[in-house]
């Protein structure tokens, strides 16, 4: 299916679910400058991304049911499933606001976080969750009379709920401002990213499609679990490789990992094979904002071949995904090829 078709006709129909939650205030007397703050909260924060998440549930829908085209979709058919994806996209901004609160960023998707636009400020607290309240009106909106719908409040309560739990154990560990490396290791490292990101980047998105599309059997979800959730760790270990060691030009960044104390898997992997001496050398110089430190840090992790382990671990894992989708049991209408998609998408990525 054209992907850039894709985008478009899922972006187009944005408008109208931001017209239908605006609908929501006018029907509880809010008055129009509350209805105008909410709009610009929708639309400054909820479209600008990749979109990768809510796309990919559109995409899951139409492999398991064998669509070659957008045109294969009934209107309504296509509309459900691009609103269960722009549920996601609002679930992830609901996030995204909150988290740069917490850490104070500065910019987000190339323009100023929300809270740091004028007049804002902790405003962007209530916005959050109105980001998030959107989501249930839309559910409710489109799917109370399917059967499933009860499943889809249960999975995006309990995919929340994870996420915030691996938000929470990544504040606690590396808060910017204190520096304790004490506290990281490799299988907390483990827990936050697949609690924070894998959930709900890679197994939500093929979740609420598998519901929509009839595939429902506890069996087929776990093998979809079995396989999304160490593809999404592996994912954000790639992130955190490429924060170190890949080219701004690359990645469209300039890494900041080691200056903001992150609980990366590179310092964490360090951590696990340096010297006495190297540890030390970690201890006074990761985590502080000073590009002299950086440096310190950077020459250790090559020192260390942390690049080079990174590789092994890449192939490692590889494998062991292309081997579990290949034993996939499609016998109730779930499909190894919704796997090998995101697999696809991921492996030996350079930004």
């Amino acid at each position: 299916m054209d992907k850039a078709i894709g985008k478009k006709k899922f972006l187009d129909l944005f408008p109208e679910l931001v017209d239908e939650l605006l609908d929501v205030l006018r029907e509880n007397g809010m008055p129009k400058d509350a209805i105008t703050w909410f709009e610009n909260n929708l639309n400054y924060n909820t479209p600008g991304g990749k979109l990768n998440r809510g796309l990919s549930v559109v995409d899951t829908y139409a492999l398991l049911k064998g669509f070659k085209s957008y045109d294969d979709f009934e209107p309504s058919e296509y509309k459900k499933a691009a609103i269960l994806g722009w549920c996601i996209e609002l679930l992830q901004a609901y996030f995204l606001v909150a988290d740069d609160m917490m850490d104070q960023s500065i910019t987000r998707r190339g323009q100023p976080c929300w809270y740091r636009v004028e007049g804002v400020k902790e405003i962007a607290i209530n916005d959050a969750f109105m980001l998030e309240g959107a989501i249930y009106i839309l559910l409710k909106k489109y799917f109370r009379e399917n059967e499933y719908y009860a499943d889809l409040l249960d999975l995006f309560h309990q995919v929340t709920f994870q996420t915030e739990m691996g938000q929470l154990l990544d504040l606690i560990t590396a808060p910017e401002d204190h520096v304790d490396l004490s506290k990281f290791s490799l299988e907390k490292h483990s827990f936050i990213v697949i609690y924070k990101t894998a959930f709900y980047s890679f197994y939500l998105p093929v979740a609420l499609a598998m519901y929509m599309a009839g595939v429902t059997d506890e069996r087929d979800f776990k093998q979809a679990r079995d396989v999304l959730i160490p593809l999404g760790e592996y994912f954000q270990i790639q992130d955190d490789y490429l924060d170190c060691f890949g080219k701004p030009e690359d990645i469209g960044k300039i890494g900041t990992d080691i200056q903001d104390n992150k609980c990366s898997w590179v310092v964490n992997t360090a951590l696990k094979i340096c010297t006495p001496q190297q540890r030390k050398m970690l201890d006074e110089n990761y985590g502080r904002k000073n590009p002299d430190n950086e440096k310190v840090c950077k020459d250790l992790f090559y020192e260390l071949k942390i690049d080079s382990l990174y590789h092994d671990y890449e192939e490692q894992v590889a494998k062991k995904l292309q081997e579990q989708i290949k034993e996939i049991d499609e016998s109730r209408g779930f499909k190894g090829q919704v796997l090998t998609a995101f697999f696809n998408k991921i492996y030996k990525r350079s930004k």
